[in-house]
């Protein structure tokens, strides 16, 4: 199985309502120190066409990950967020005690 079918797996196992971390992610791909490569996996997906819910992958931080090369994803992202119930606060933060994933 690839680097990438591994993160894939793990990613549609975040339940709707949920966030994980892209090092959370990776640890449980058994990829672990390797958050950037989540990233860059999660970046190759056509969102329009997939049923992997990449929008649920965030930073540690708890902040969605800013990047002009997804021409307006990240918009969209928070958009997908919202709608399944995760509250932002004013500052753009999830609070991850309240929304982590704890497979």
């Amino acid at each position: 199985m690839s680097k990438y079918s591994m993160i894939y797996q793990v990613v549609r196992q975040v339940p709707k309502g949920k966030v994980a971390t892209y090092g959370q992610v990776a640890d449980l791909a058994n990829l672990y120190g390797k958050a950037r490569l989540v990233g860059y996996a999660l970046y190759q997906i056509d969102i329009s066409l997939s049923d992997i819910p990449w929008h649920r992958v965030i930073n540690a931080k708890g902040e969605i990950s800013q990047s002009p090369a997804r021409y307006g994803a990240d918009h969209l992202q928070r958009s997908l967020l919202e709608q399944e119930g995760i509250k932002f606060s004013p500052e753009g933060k999830i609070n991850l005690k309240e929304y982590l994933w704890r497979p």
